[in-house]
């Protein structure tokens, strides 16, 4: 029998198996000074919940491949031998309990991170940090296993980051670094304003301004928590968030892989962007830009917005190379055509289509070194994908931008209210709300452009009721009331 003994490998696992069970028993040791408490127990307990962090990823998709399972026994055959792992065979365990319905760990937290968030929340200590870190770490390199990751278990880690992230902000404490995920998560926040800011302003000349700077001047990547953070600090977007996250963590999980010089799928990184006006779409892809220089797809991630009128010119030979200059400006970084269906229009003499010719060109040639991102309406942007063979097959992945509910709309009011000192009253939230009820939400509906536009007009009149009133308190100069809201929205 003796013969028959697993080796002591070092797995794929154990690069990060390892620093779990250590980190976590010495958070563990300390979080439990006084208590008594063996210290060989504390790391059995820490051993068995990296297992349960595994086989619930395994178990995620449902699949339990040949590696996942040999990874598993690797892994852990010597840290529990007492469970048999040792000498079981992936046959023994395909179909076990010790994986079948694991997923479900993965719904609630577990008893060892509530501990220590409970530790940190009395004692201003930070061991859930360690926790959060290495879990996800494990999480990573399980989906890295395969080489083609299912949606499903990278859903399964973006729900793990949303649930883990959640209980250290109920810690109340100040985060030292940016990376425990504080970067806003609800109205009055940064990312809640830019949401509702309009992105349609001089696009191009803001590329030239981006492009007037070197990598070296670019201020440091951030960290891929804190971008994931600002991203879920916007006001709805919820399907669009988890798209995001899926984006993110599938490119992490490709990254890992060729850390270890596993196979990677080749797969493109353009996208397109779909819905109204004002549903988020620069802002979300400003923070994509972003995520992509933390992820290492490009080395700057900057972001260059342009249009139409950015890209054609008037005469033959000119409209080329206005699309290269585009192009050179967002070298490793994204580049963001608004309204890009605009291109696929106009008389056949027209050099818009010169246009599309060549960013099929450059997207080939620069595939390393620029994302493109292409936006405008849905059926607009269908009929803009068939107009050369090339584009529909270099953008896989599409992501629809839904019109903000009423209610959406009125918190970005309020988060935009809130950074100026303005209040809106009871009455004014009231009448602000039948507004935007009354509104269709029709093609082109402006979503936060709106919000902004009855905010700003609401101010308006605000001033000119004040200067009418004898009273100057603090109150009355920043509170706004149904008097100063519009009666509709302006056409």
């Amino acid at each position: 029998a003796m013969g028959n003994l697993r080796p002591v490998p070092a797995g794929p696992l154990d690069a990060v198996v390892d620093p779990f069970v250590d980190d976590l028993t010495t958070a563990l040791a300390q979080a439990t000074e006084g208590l008594d408490v063996d210290v060989d127990s504390l790391r059995r307990d820490v051993t068995n919940e990296a297992f349960n962090l595994v086989t619930a990823m395994i178990d995620a998709d449902q699949r339990h491949t040949m590696v996942e399972l040999e990874a598993l026994l690797d892994a852990f055959g010597h840290r529990m031998p007492d469970t048999q792992l040792l000498m079981a065979t992936p046959a023994d365990l395909r179909g076990s309990s010790l994986l079948v319905e694991r997923r479900n760990w993965l719904a609630a937290d577990s008893e060892l991170f509530e501990l220590l968030v409970e530790t940190d929340t009395r004692r201003g200590t930070r061991f859930a940090d360690r926790y959060y870190e290495r879990s996800l770490d494990i999480a990573h390199v399980v989906a890295s296993l395969d080489v083609m990751p299912a949606d499903s278990e990278l859903a399964a880690i973006s729900a793990l980051r949303t649930r883990l992230l959640a209980g250290l902000r109920r810690r109340g404490l100040e985060p030292v670094t940016p990376l425990p995920g504080h970067g806003g998560d609800g109205p009055g926040t940064d990312a809640a304003d830019a949401a509702a800011r309009p992105a349609d302003a001089a696009p191009h000349d803001k590329g030239a301004e981006a492009a007037t700077q070197t990598a070296d001047e670019d201020p440091p990547a951030r960290p891929l928590e804190e971008l994931l953070a600002e991203l879920d600090g916007l006001i709805g977007l919820d399907e669009v968030k988890a798209r995001v996250h899926l984006v993110a963590d599938m490119l992490e999980v490709q990254r890992l892989r060729a850390e270890r010089d596993l196979p990677t799928i080749e797969t493109s990184h353009h996208l397109v962007f779909t819905g109204n006006p004002g549903t988020g779409k620069t802002t979300v892809a400003r923070l994509l830009a972003q995520i992509y220089r933390t992820l290492g797809v490009v080395q700057r991630g900057h972001l260059v917005e342009t249009d139409r009128s950015g890209m054609v010119a008037g005469y033959v030979g000119q409209t080329a190379p206005l699309v290269t200059k585009v192009f050179d400006e967002a070298d490793e970084g994204m580049l963001f055509i608004d309204e890009a269906y605009a291109l696929s229009r106009g008389r056949e003499e027209d050099f818009g289509r010169e246009a599309i010719d060549q960013i099929v060109k450059l997207m080939e040639d620069r595939r390393d070194r620029v994302v493109l991102v292409v936006a405008g309406y849905p059926e607009e942007m269908e009929a803009f994908l068939s107009t050369n063979p090339g584009l529909r097959s270099r953008f896989p992945t599409v992501i629809d931008f839904p019109d903000y509910s009423t209610e959406e709309i009125v918190r970005i009011v309020d988060s935009i209210g809130a950074k100026q000192r303005y209040v809106l009253d009871d009455d004014a939230r009231a009448k602000l709300t039948d507004v935007l009820d009354a509104t269709p939400r029709t093609k082109g509906f402006g979503n936060a452009r709106v919000g902004r536009n009855l905010y700003e007009a609401a101010i308006t009149r605000h001033a000119s009721r004040v200067m009418r009133m004898g009273e100057r308190s603090d109150e009355v100069l920043t509170t706004l009331t149904a008097d100063d809201v519009a009666d509709a929205v302006d056409p």
